[in-house]
């Protein structure tokens, strides 16, 4: 099925190939190039077929680098090498967060998380509308170095309010991802064209949300008076309504995270040129990163209306 929700796959080396589509071999280049096939060897002799299939039964198994494929073993790899340097930039944005915090100044800096947050985006949105055309891995370092960065900072200034609580999230984040990599690994749960259409209707709608809630933030609106708008200072039945349209959002990411593996699959079976492994491991960053955040601002609206 074609991608779904995560911009890093609406690109063709991630959605279903047409007959006569594919991917060009390591000497051709564009997604146009038609696969060329060897011409038959009607001479060739019984014995020299079977001594090509013993030596491919003995030789070890190919991988990305010998078949420049993409791989999902090779895009493992990859996801795991972006988020250590997400985790070490991450370690940055932390420390430059709390650096000027003192006995006489006990307000944190937020420059590290506008930098983080401001680079994060734009280096996001170059990888995603430059990728149809060439996939630049060193604007992936890029991306999850800024990210880092952000998440870091906005890390630092939750904790530096609400003691623990990213201790919290990061274990809700992690059990998030593990549950669903471990359903869609047993084949429980699967992409859908019916849940992703409504998976899509609820963007929207959490999008036209957050629009409006930051809007009355901005004009200081009654209703939105709270750290985080209406999300904090309307409540149903005692619940704040942050609270329940977060738990809403960590579902939409969790099934993100499923269109991501599904995505990365087809690619796969479609194929596709090795770098495009650094495109499904940026579009695993971006899902998570999004399931951290929400998972954070759940917790704090909680502990905030404690």
């Amino acid at each position: 099925m074609a991608a779904g929700n995560n911009p890093a796959f609406n690109n063709p080396a991630f959605q279903e190939q047409g007959a006569g589509r594919a991917f060009p071999t390591s000497g051709q280049s564009g997604f146009g190039a038609q696969t060329q096939y060897a011409s038959t060897h009607a001479a060739a002799t019984d014995a020299a077929v079977n001594a090509q299939l013993e030596g491919a039964y003995a030789a070890p198994s190919a991988g990305a680098i010998e078949t420049g494929r993409m791989t999902v073993e090779d895009t493992v790899i990859k996801t795991i090498g972006l988020f250590a340097i997400l985790l070490v930039t991450a370690v940055v944005g932390w420390m430059w967060t709390m650096a000027p915090v003192t006995a006489t100044n006990p307000n944190p800096t937020m420059i590290p998380w506008i930098v983080g947050a401001l680079g994060g985006f734009v280096l996001a949105m170059v990888v995603i509308f430059t990728s149809r055309k060439k996939i630049r891995p060193a604007l992936i370092w890029g991306y999850a170095a800024f990210e880092g960065l952000f998440v870091g900072a906005i890390s630092a200034f939750f904790e530096f309010i609400w003691p623990g609580i990213v201790i919290q999230a990061t274990i809700g984040t992690l059990a998030v991802v593990g549950v669903t990599l471990a359903l869609f690994a047993s084949g429980k749960v699967r992409a859908s064209k019916k849940a992703t259409k409504v998976f899509m209707i609820a963007m929207i709608g959490y999008l036209v949300y957050s629009l409006v809630n930051v809007l009355l933030m901005v004009f200081n609106a009654p209703i939105a008076g709270g750290a985080f708008g209406m999300s904090s200072t309307i409540e149903i039945f005692g619940i704040p309504l942050g609270v329940i349209i977060g738990v809403f959002v960590v579902i939409m990411a969790a099934y993100s995270l499923v269109l991501d593996f599904d995505s990365i699959q087809q690619g796969v079976r479609n194929g596709a040129p090795r770098q495009y492994a650094w495109l499904g491991a940026f579009g695993i960053m971006v899902t998570v990163v999004w399931l951290y955040i929400e998972i954070l601002r759940i917790l704090a609206i909680l502990r905030g209306n404690n």
